[in-house]
C-alpha cells in the first residue's frame, strides 16, 4: 500500500471529516482494518469524508506525528479533538463511538 490521500466520497456541504489509518502493509489486520473503515463511513458519513492510508513500512518517519505506537490504528484529524482507535475496527459500535460519529448524528 502507498501513502494515498482519496476523497472517497464527494463532499457535502456538512464538514468533512479527515481520517488517516495507519497500517504496516497489506497484513490481514490492515485490509480488515481498512474494509470495515470504509463501510462504517459509506453508511454514517457518506459524501462528508476524506481517508488517508499511510503504509508504515515505506514511511516509517511519518508514524511519529501523530505518535502512533501500535497498527492499525485510525486517527480522527477533523472534526477536533483529534481521536484514535487502535485494532482491526471491527466492532462497529466501539469504532462509531470512539470516533464520535453517534454523537454527531444525533445533533
Amino acid at each position: 500500500m502507498e501513502t494515498t490521500l482519496a476523497n472517497l466520497s464527494a463532499p457535502a456541504a456538512a464538514e468533512t471529516w479527515e481520517l488517516r489509518l495507519y497500517v504496516a502493509g497489506q497484513t490481514v489486520k490492515s485490509v480488515t482494518a481498512l474494509a470495515n473503515l470504509k463501510k462504517y463511513c459509506e453508511e454514517h458519513l457518506k459524501g462528508r469524508y476524506k481517508l488517508e492510508v499511510i503504509d508504515l513500512l515505506l514511511h516509517p518517519q511519518l508514524a511519529e506525528g501523530d505518535q502512533i505506537l501500535a497498527i492499525p490504528t485510525l486517527v480522527r484529524k477533523v472534526p477536533v479533538p483529534i481521536r484514535k482507535i487502535i485494532g482491526d475496527l471491527s466492532n462497529q459500535e466501539r469504532v462509531l463511538v470512539g470516533l464520535d460519529i453517534r454523537t454527531f448524528e444525533q445533533s
